[in-house]
């Protein structure tokens, strides 16, 4: 790893011994992440593994904390609860769809919502996995909005989590957003916004970027559209709310600044390779943005005026968001290790 301007130092390096594509899950003491061997492995601040718990098959997606247990899905239809003390596995679900949608549990830890590649939206308690509700994309006419084709289906090349916003659930999928009541499952509102890469939200709004170009705000009562921005060139990554902006990589590679407010632009970065991660806030004022080109550098941003602070290298492409504790900056490439840097505080001016 090669470091410029030094404010950083290495911390550690972990190889899971295959290659990944979860992304870290942030716990309070260090992170959690799968791989394509079907191993959950849990890391401390130091990088060393508390425990590993193998499952058989890939974990394609983020594992989600949920209380004291942690919920795991693999891509032949496994779902499983661990303890996130031990790894023991508490109960395990067999034959279900393909686990290729991060799952997203309440901020309670009582339900995990998962999305199937059909796009049917099951709640399941974490306690025990049994389903609270269950729902397919409705026929034409039963959802209010715009109807939601009965072919609709999760768009497997992108494979965007829902968030839950204020008790709404609302899923990507591909024919458009689908909202629904997270404590009943019925539908409140759709709208045909496709290709998503990627959503965020703020308070009463969800924001979605697309592969296209379009970004835009809507509401999550009602799925109206609060603003929207489009770019030429298409959208590389999901969007991230960070030191008061939403930011998005933008085609080819470049990383800009929104408003979340109207939308309208307020910086612009040229990347040496695209972002197709997201952003990450590292101390007060530093933006964290992994590249996904094959030296895989973690560029930090320093705010307000968004000029490099330091670059750090890789060398192995950085497609998912790094994890900061303390001074500690996790992030995960693509050849499953899990590298770690240690910011160094600049003194007093």
């Amino acid at each position: 790893m090669a470091c410029q301007r030094a404010p950083v130092e290495p911390a550690f390096q972990y190889s899971s011994d295959a290659s990944s594509r979860t992304g870290l899950t942030a716990l309070p003491d260090g992170v959690l992440l799968g791989n394509e061997a079907g191993a959950v492995v849990r890391l401390d601040r130091e990088g060393r593994p508390l425990w590993t718990t193998r499952l058989g098959r890939e974990v394609a997606v983020a594992p989600a904390p949920a209380g004291d247990s942690v919920i795991v899905g693999t891509v032949v239809g496994e779902v499983a609860s661990l303890s996130l003390q031990d790894g023991k596995e508490r109960w395990r679900l067999g034959g279900e769809p393909p686990v290729l949608t991060p799952p997203v549990v309440d901020d309670a830890g009582h339900t995990v919502f998962l999305v199937a590649p059909d796009g049917t939206v099951r709640a399941l308690a974490v306690d025990s996995g049994r389903t609270r509700w269950k729902r397919a994309p409705q026929a034409p006419g039963s959802v209010p909005a715009e109807s939601l084709g009965p072919q609709a289906s999760v768009a497997p090349a992108v494979r965007a989590a829902p968030v839950l916003v204020e008790g709404v659930l609302v899923v990507p999928l591909a024919s458009g957003l689908w909202a629904l009541d997270a404590q009943s499952g019925e539908p409140r509102w759709s709208r045909p916004v496709t290709d998503v890469v990627g959503l965020d939200s703020e308070r009463d709004t969800v924001f979605a970027a697309t592969r296209p170009g379009r970004v835009l705000a809507v509401s999550v009562k009602d799925g109206s559209t609060r603003w929207e921005q489009h770019f030429a060139d298409g959208v590389t990554g999901p969007p991230a709310r960070a030191l008061g902006a939403l930011w998005v990589g933008a085609g080819p590679s470049s990383l800009v600044g929104l408003s979340t407010a109207e939308g309208r632009e307020l910086a612009r970065v040229a990347l040496p390779s695209p972002l197709v991660g997201r952003v990450q806030v590292g101390l007060e004022d530093l933006l964290l943005v992994p590249t996904s080109g094959h030296e895989g550098r973690l560029i930090a941003l320093k705010a307000p005026g968004w000029t490099p602070a330091f670059t750090v290298r890789a060398d192995t492409p950085l497609r998912t968001r790094p994890v900061v504790r303390g001074l500690l900056v996790f992030v995960q490439g693509l050849d499953g290790r899990v590298l770690a840097w240690r910011l160094r505080v600049p003194p007093p001016a």
